[in-house]
């Protein structure tokens, strides 16, 4: 399973040691305002983890748990994913983050790196992302990351805005650009070692 680096963020596919700090994340009222509009169990948080897994081990892809690197802190999540969870969907990107790491630009750092692994190595055509229609802070970052704006249409039995974003789009913005100068040498050394980082604490 494959991890990432960013300047400030270790991106590790989700497992069970992340428990806790998943968890803290989704069980946060803000955090899941836009998304399933309720607190997240203990048990769902792990239920999760297990369905995620799984999809790692099926698709090679799936939700990242975003690590501080400074702090070793479980500071959010993201993901590549299909959309509806259906593998005939086209691929999406997502995030979310602990509200006091809101408004840091963690939001974007880790959207660019999920984004150039997606067309990289995935060599995905097109990456779609949705949100609540009242969710503008993370339509800036759709935005910032060169996505446009394609309309309300009804995913995950709800209403959301839809920003899409080509493979040449994403190859001839500015996103791309700075995710290119972010890449951090030290990722080719997980790469090698895959199962390096698994003793960080959370």
């Amino acid at each position: 399973m494959t991890q990432l680096l960013t300047p400030r963020l270790r991106l590790v596919p989700f497992e069970d040691s992340h428990l806790a700090g998943l968890n803290a994340l989704n069980s946060d009222a803000e955090v899941m305002r836009y998304l399933q509009g309720r607190p997240e169990t203990l048990e769902e948080t792990q239920a999760g983890i297990d369905r995620v897994k799984a999809k790692w081990k099926q698709w090679g892809y799936s939700w990242w748990s975003f690590l501080e690197r400074d702090s070793g802190e479980l500071v959010g999540a993201g993901c590549i994913q299909h959309l509806n969870k259906d593998q005939s969907q086209p691929l999406e990107i997502g995030w979310r983050l602990r509200r006091d790491r809101w408004g840091q630009g963690l939001a974007s750092e880790a959207a660019r790196r999920m984004a150039r692994f997606a067309f990289d190595h995935l060599a995905a055509l097109e990456l779609t992302a949705v949100c609540n229609p009242d969710n503008q802070d993370s339509a800036q970052v759709m935005q910032r990351l060169g996505m446009k704006f394609r309309g309300i249409e009804r995913w995950y039995d709800t209403d959301s805005t839809v920003y899409v974003i080509s493979a040449a789009e994403w190859q001839a913005s500015p996103a791309s650009a700075k995710a290119a100068a972010e890449a951090v040498p030290e990722e080719a050394e997980l790469a090698a070692a895959p199962e390096q980082g698994r003793s960080i604490e959370l």
